[in-house]
């Protein structure tokens, strides 16, 4: 058990000490002005969303169209859900979808690489505004949530394991039409160089 954990650390600090410069560490840089919960949230939402971007930028606008089965999402798609919910989830915590954004039909209204990139990207920003907006005192608030109840905090929790759990979808999708997630490209690259002395 102890070596798993030696390990892990080890594997963990080459992670964040890497100088991989396409890598975003929020860790080293967080957002300004922001502390707390919501600043480790921030930290969370900029990897997810620097891994979002990166992969959709990789994929071809082909395979945009492809998925795995009949009634599974495609890749446009999966990447449209996540921004989506970016607009959507944020008006739990105060800050509703900008005028204009119709997330109902934001799943299937393109299948353009250069528009689903965009929308992803424009999501995220609204997304960590809303996160930097949210009062520190609201994080306890309750509200109504699938039957039962949640917090605010539990909310912004949510919106990390969503996007947690759909950017393994990604990773997976892309792999399957032979594209190698862009952080991984980064870490072989850097495996490759002769050590510095």
């Amino acid at each position: 058990m102890k070596c798993g954990v030696a390990v892990l650390f080890v594997a963990v600090v080459a992670f964040l000490g890497s100088d991989a410069a396409a890598q975003v560490n929020p860790y080293k840089d967080p957002t300004p002005g922001v502390s707390g919960y919501r600043a480790e949230v921030l930290a969370e939402v900029r990897v997810q969303e620097d891994k979002f971007t990166r992969l959709a930028e990789a994929i071809s606008a082909e395979n945009y169209k492809w998925r795995p089965g009949a009634d599974v999402r495609s890749i446009a798609e999966v990447f449209l859900h996540v921004a989506a919910a970016n607009y959507n989830l944020p008006k739990l915590i105060g800050t509703p979808p900008p005028a204009g954004i119709e997330v109902k039909s934001m799943e299937k209204s393109t299948t353009d690489k250069a528009k689903v990139v965009n929308t992803l990207k424009d999501s995220f920003a609204h997304l960590k505004e809303a996160i930097v907006k949210m009062p520190d005192a609201d994080l306890d608030k309750s509200l109504d949530w699938f039957g039962g109840k949640n917090t605010e905090r539990g909310v912004l929790l949510f919106i990390t394991r969503h996007m947690a759990e759909h950017l393994g979808q990604s990773i997976a999708y892309a792999r399957s039409v032979g594209v190698t997630p862009p952080w991984t490209e980064d870490q072989l690259r850097q495996q490759a160089q002769p050590p510095k002395k």
